[in-house]
């Protein structure tokens, strides 16, 4: 079975909102789009860091993320080796066909299931607001890559939204770059123990 791993920024507040870029998702009047850039613009550690993360691999995304990537990476590719040559998993009711090569469109559930079922090494959601409150639903997160910026929006899409199951993870590997961003990358490991009194 293979893994899928979701890679998100978030704030201390666990908004996941357009951290790239003012025009990346200004849904629902969201007015603090490209938050996340300045980090990188100082931090040498967190680029680095994210530099091993964007290794060559498979890509689960949603349509919204997808059309962002896609108007982007392939002009772009020296930036992030591999990404045109992996093949893309787009979640889309309506869109079923693109010009990015190597790019697959899936429509249900089932078919997110059949995928991960499937021989083949980890798949990476990058992004993806609605397509990862769905896999969180529906327990089809193996692992979390996260960095946590040390800033509160308030408002905004929320990594962990109604719906999210309970759920236990362990740590299993974690650094704090110069600029305060907790990277803290998480497996999933089991139910939520509790005490009883």
């Amino acid at each position: 079975m293979r893994k899928i791993i979701v890679i998100e920024f978030v704030t201390l507040d666990g908004i996941m909102q357009a951290p790239g870029g003012s025009r990346e998702d200004a849904s629902e009047g969201f007015k603090f789009g490209g938050w996340a850039t300045p980090y990188f613009d100082k931090d040498k550690d967190l680029g680095q860091e994210m530099g091993k993360q964007m290794e060559p691999a498979e890509y689960l995304l949603g349509r919204k993320t997808f059309d962002i990537f896609a108007s982007y990476w392939p002009q772009h590719a020296e930036i992030w080796p591999g990404i045109n040559d992996g093949t893309k998993y787009i979640m889309s009711n309506t869109m079923k066909k693109s010009d990015w090569k190597n790019s697959v469109f899936l429509s249900s559930l089932s078919d997110i299931k059949k995928l991960k079922q499937s021989k083949g090494g980890d798949i990476q959601v990058w992004g993806s607001g609605n397509l990862v409150q769905t896999l969180l639903e529906n327990d089809l997160v193996d692992e979390l890559w996260l960095k946590i910026f040390p800033i509160t929006i308030g408002t905004g899409k929320r990594l962990f939204a109604e719906g999210t199951i309970p759920a236990a993870f362990k740590l299993s590997y974690s650094k704090i770059s110069p600029s305060g961003v907790i990277i803290a990358n998480y497996e999933r490991a089991g139910k939520v123990e509790t005490v009883s009194s």
